[in-house]
């Protein structure tokens, strides 16, 4: 699954680089990235099994933490997500619909790129935010990661716990489902890059960022 996602992959973390250089120092790029997999996240801890997401990676309710406190308490009462996220929901729906089982390459890439990228961005905010030369005074230096800690699991006994699932999977599938399963990695890529493609950071209906950030 790494080696046929490879090329798309790169893609991808090219398109979260660009805008990391806005996210470094503006709160609302960061949370709209938060806002736009939020839904994504919310639904695959909703839909598959806990042999193939156990409960120890969800992350529904430490999204929705951290979007409190970047657009405040009512902020899940305005959302309404963007077509590109419905678009990736639809899909979502359409291969459970097929086969249930192939939304496991949709739990590993996410999963592990929360376990991967997703630990080197929010070091390199947290660091970017203290080194900000245009940063208020009276601005908070701490924030809020909720989505990317995880205090009473270690990040690799997290990575290997979901590679052994879906090691341990892969070994009993047939060569048609193991060609799907890599057909659905590749989708995951694309799906993530059209909604990281909507990440502006400014002029969002449901990016009403609270007062005092």
């Amino acid at each position: 699954m790494r080696i046929a996602t490879r090329e798309i992959h790169s893609v991808s973390d090219a398109l979260v680089n660009a805008k990391l250089a806005f996210a470094l120092y503006d709160s609302r790029v960061w949370a709209e990235g938060l806002l736009v997999f939020y839904d994504v996240f919310k639904h695959l801890e909703q839909r598959v099994p806990h042999d193939f997401l156990p409960p120890e990676l969800h992350r529904t309710a430490q999204f929705e933490h951290d979007l409190r406190f970047y657009l405040g308490e009512q902020w899940l009462e305005r959302h309404t997500p963007k077509p590109e996220v419905r678009a990736y929901l639809r899909h979502l729906q359409e291969i459970e619909q097929e086969n249930a089982n192939l939304l496991l390459a949709y739990v590993y890439h996410l999963y592990m790129g929360l376990l991967s990228g997703g630990q080197i961005l929010q070091k390199r905010r947290s660091l970017g935010r203290r080194i900000n030369p245009f940063r208020s005074a009276n601005e908070r230096p701490a924030e809020d990661a909720a989505v990317t800690t995880f205090e009473e699991h270690s990040i690799y006994e997290l990575k290997q716990r979901l590679r052994k699932i879906v090691d341990d999977f892969g070994a009993r599938l047939d060569d048609e489902t193991r060609q799907r399963m890599l057909d659905e990695s590749r989708k995951v890529f694309e799906l993530n890059n059209t909604i990281i493609r909507t990440v502006e950071g400014v002029g969002s209906a449901n990016m009403r960022i609270v007062s005092d950030q």
